[in-house]
């Protein structure tokens, strides 16, 4: 049994049921579970007695671990690549089809590492990944063998693409799939991987890619699978309008029509983007609790929109954030995409029609942070042992410094509030199920600048090799 005592902490913002912040708050882990909470003045030396070791946490907040709902991690090896920077989705893709048809086992695993780690100092704790192109060798087990080495909680996605363009799909038919085989393999991986114990590690979902890249035969078989295996399925859907168009001119109806046909709603789903999503759309998401992955930044690098994103909340539509790929967001900072989330809802209320009586307050510092821990726990239904610091949940912990330049000035007012509305900063500490993965700044577990130089060596491979 291992133990740990985090003491007297600036701050501990629990997201518990309560939202109880406790100022110089303390909490108590065994074998990778949170079994205490301490207010300030509570007696320590039981604790104390008990503890392998004591961490001082006086100039820390300390959140639960963020979580990341959307992702696609090989793509940081074509971020801010010349040529589609400018680019809107459907012209994106097609300017990188080319070069991740070149991607290798390699190419996978390195680049996750680089994700992974990128996500942790942000104080990420909790990632899915949506890996839906397999030229070259690849398996899923290039990213799991990547989510092993950083020691990040990992929720991997089987994608597929079936559809190419001579189907009138979007990617080149040499990177598409055979269904069967698709199917097949995504059986194997949940046969052979998932976890859906309490505190798993390591969990695996359906997800076809999107309308445009596969068959509603594909979309409806994979539903069938994933439900008759008692696992999560995700896709896109809704992230544009020429995503919007493609669905209204292939198969005569709205995208939420679209997946509510297909088996594609329910409290076991989870919809990358929605952006576009209509009132009869959000409706049905609030009412058979259909999760949404918001990821702002990437809907602004490629002008895809803005979320409704306080009205799907009032709804009650579950809805967690994503840092989405690398190559359209081109940074995996979840804090930081936390507070974008708040400041493009006070936007999104800014561009509505004069007359309302709401305005900055309809986004809240501690509700951008609720989206990334208790959010993105439900989203990926992760909400009995993820997303907050509660007795029996998951010792998931992410500690910021309140003495460094950033937040100066605002922790020492409201330092949950600093978090959100200073620039935000890497943690200083980062801890996944009771080991620490971050310390001092740093990642613990892989050797970072090795596989930076690995990464940036293969990103430059590709590149010229798709030329």
């Amino acid at each position: 049994m291992s133990t740990l005592l985090i003491q007297n902490a600036h701050c501990v913002a629990t997201q518990n049921d309560t939202a109880d912040e406790w100022l110089g708050g303390s909490l108590f882990v065994r074998d990778g579970l949170i079994e205490q909470v301490l207010p300030a003045g509570a007696d320590l030396s039981p604790w104390q007695a008990q503890a392998d070791t004591v961490f001082d946490a006086r100039h820390h907040v300390v959140v639960p671990g963020l979580i990341n709902t959307h992702h696609h991690m090989v793509q940081c090896l074509t971020r801010a690549i010349p040529g589609v920077q400018n680019a809107e989705l459907f012209s994106w893709l097609k300017g990188l089809y080319p070069i991740w048809a070149g991607l290798t086992p390699d190419a996978i695993t390195t680049s996750h590492q680089v994700a992974m780690a990128e996500l942790l100092l942000s104080g990420c704790t909790t990632s899915s990944d949506h890996l839906y192109i397999y030229p070259n060798g690849v398996r899923l087990e290039d990213s799991i063998a990547a989510a092993h080495a950083t020691g990040i909680r990992f929720v991997a996605t089987r994608g597929s693409m079936s559809v190419g363009e001579s189907q009138g799909g979007l990617p080149p038919d040499r990177v598409v799939e055979r269904e069967d085989f698709i199917l097949k393999d995504t059986q194997r991986l949940v046969e052979q991987w998932h976890d859906a114990s309490h505190g798993a590690m390591l969990q695996i979902a359906v997800a076809p890619c999107s309308p445009f890249t596969v068959s509603t035969d594909l979309m409806r078989e994979s539903a069938q699978l994933a439900r008759a295996l008692g696992v999560r399925m995700h896709t896109h859907l809704a992230e544009n309008d020429h995503d919007v168009a493609y669905t209204q001119a292939h198969f005569g109806c709205t995208p939420t029509q679209y997946v509510q046909d297909l088996g594609w709603v329910g409290d076991d789903v989870w919809h990358a983007h929605c952006v576009k999503i209509d009132e009869e759309g959000s409706t049905l998401f609030a009412r058979t609790r259909t999760g949404i992955a918001h990821c702002p930044c990437s809907n602004m690098r490629l002008a895809s929109g803005i979320l409704p994103l306080r009205r799907l909340i009032d709804q009650g539509v579950p809805v967690g954030l994503g840092v989405d790929g690398s190559a359209s967001n081109d940074g995996a900072h979840l804090l930081n995409e936390a507070r974008q989330a708040m400041l493009l809802a006070r936007v999104k209320k800014a561009l509505e029609p004069f007359g309302c009586d709401t305005g900055p307050s309809d986004m809240t510092p501690r509700d951008a942070l609720r989206l990334a821990t208790r959010g993105g726990a439900q989203v990926l239904g992760r909400q009995h042992d993820l997303g907050q610091i509660t007795p029996g949940y998951c010792a998931d912990l992410a500690l910021f410094r309140t003495d460094t330049l950033s937040m100066a000035g605002g922790a020492v007012h409201d330092p949950v509030g600093a978090l959100l509305l200073c620039a935000s900063g890497s943690a200083d500490a980062v801890m996944v199920h009771g080991r620490w993965v971050v310390q001092d700044g740093q990642i613990t577990t892989i050797d970072l600048p090795v596989v930076v130089e690995r990464h940036n060596r293969i990103a430059q491979q590709l590149a010229l090799a798709a030329r």
